[in-house]
């Protein structure tokens, strides 16, 4: 059989692989593309956007909540059910609707996960194929716990898909989808646990922040157990049970379900990197500024699969597969420089950060003004009649210019886009406070806080 070749050949279809793709075709080159899951990625099938159908709901269930009494007489109810179904409406067409935006590119697709045979050939659909570029933006999966019993463990993307939810749930893990998820369930009306191995949830993100999601996730009706390695997971007649260490103790807790959210890990296992030469790490592929592999130049990575030091959000790798894109079509011209990142968690409050913690300024010895406050009594909300809403600012009093901005609120998320047009443009904060914005919004809060 014949040999196929390409210019280009891009293993994963999510935000990244896709674009690396297209803007390759677009170019003039000869490009194919594979994947073993549906086509269109982590976000659009299984992430980011239904998950966030999801907590749509729940912010209708909350703002009522919060006004209940106070114009409003009472708070609606979620029908999951109705509210999955109407979360398939942006998911279920995804896939084919990717193939047939790639197939009018005349980009050839293939539904396998590729294995490398050495530095420019792959095996694929039981086919041989070369390509002079191959591109891996494969993201990342769930990490597997290594524990008795975790055969026993759903996923996240499970939670996303349940007909319908369990009354009792523990999540094993109190980062952000942990705590995302959490705080949905919550509101669904389950009981939710979170067995978390640290001594508090969302550990990159500034501690003081977190402190008021941790209080508002305890109000929610959400239980911690904090300093706990889960040691097994047992099936039981109508429950499991998961079994933890803390304090030397064995302990445990039931539930109907259990979701493994500790994390995610750089998918990579399938592709048989070493005999692509094909160098990687704990924390994907690795690469130089340009996106390009340490040791075989013939390879690139982007998006969360890449060990680029970046964070692992939906955003960067749209960012990195645009660099890499650019490389292989015009030559190594563009050296990754990624602008500040925002990241937000979809708890409701939401909370938003963008820059260093006040932890990090320290350690690398910037001089610096720190502002934090708790500002429920501010009237965006106020008249939402929310309890919680704080920030804390970190500032460079060399230069005037913001380093981080860390928000808990009922619109964070929005906010910290200010933030980023501001960082990003190197705007003082004497700069920033001169200017207009419209009244009252929660955006104009932006300049009080700097």
């Amino acid at each position: 059989m014949k040999i196929k070749h390409y210019d280009v050949f891009v293993i994963g279809t999510g935000t990244a692989g896709k674009t690396v793709a297209k803007d390759c075709a677009a170019a003039g080159l000869n490009v194919a593309i594979a994947d073993n899951r549906e086509y269109g990625g982590t976000c659009p099938n299984r992430g980011c956007d239904p998950k966030k159908v999801l907590v749509g709901a729940t912010e209708v269930v909350q703002m009522a909540s919060n006004l209940k009494g106070k114009g409003i007489t009472s708070v609606p109810e979620i029908s999951w059910k109705d509210l999955q179904h109407f979360k398939e409406n942006f998911t279920v067409a995804i896939p084919a609707a990717t193939e047939k935006e790639l197939d009018k590119l005349g980009i050839v697709m293939y539904h396998q996960s590729p294995k490398f045979i050495d530095e420019k050939t792959l095996s694929v659909e039981g086919k041989t194929v070369t390509a002079d570029k191959i591109v891996i933006a494969t993201g990342m999966k769930p990490l597997e716990l290594k524990i008795a019993g975790r055969e026993h463990l759903l996923k996240s993307e499970d939670f996303l898909h349940q007909p319908e939810l369990p009354d009792e749930i523990v999540f094993i893990g109190g980062g952000y989808i942990g705590m995302e998820f959490a705080h949905i369930a919550a509101r669904c009306g389950s009981k939710v646990t979170i067995v978390e191995r640290g001594s508090r949830p969302l550990k990159p993100f500034e501690k003081d922040i977190v402190e008021h999601l941790t209080e508002v996730s305890k109000d929610l009706g959400i239980t911690f157990i904090f300093n706990a390695d889960v040691t097994e997971v047992e099936l039981l007649r109508t429950n499991y049970r998961v079994l933890y260490k803390n304090n030397g103790k064995i302990e445990s807790v039931k539930a109907k379900a259990v979701f493994n959210t500790t994390g995610r890990i750089p998918a990579i296992a399938e592709l048989e990197l070493e005999k692509g030469n094909v160098a990687f790490e704990k924390e994907g592929v690795s690469v130089n500024r340009y996106l390009q592999n340490t040791t075989n130049p013939n390879i690139y990575a982007c998006g969360d699969v890449s060990a680029s030091g970046t964070l692992p959000l939906t955003p960067v790798s749209s960012y990195e597969s645009k660099l890499v894109a650019k490389n292989i079509i015009k030559g190594n011209e563009e050296k990754l420089d990624c602008p500040p990142i925002p990241s937000v968690v979809f708890t409701i409050p939401q909370l938003a950060a963008i820059g260093l913690t006040e932890k990090e300024a320290r350690q690398q010895d910037y001089s610096i003004k720190v502002e934090y406050k708790s500002v429920p009594n501010w009237f965006n909300a106020k008249r939402l009649n929310e309890d919680v809403y704080a920030y804390k600012t970190i500032v460079d009093t060399d230069r005037n210019l913001i380093l981080g901005a860390h928000i808990i609120g009922g619109n964070a998320g929005e906010m910290v886009n200010l933030f980023v047009l501001a960082m990003c443009g190197k705007l003082t904060t004497d700069q920033l406070k001169e200017m207009v914005f419209a009244y009252p919004t929660w955006s104009k809060d932006i300049k009080g806080m700097v």
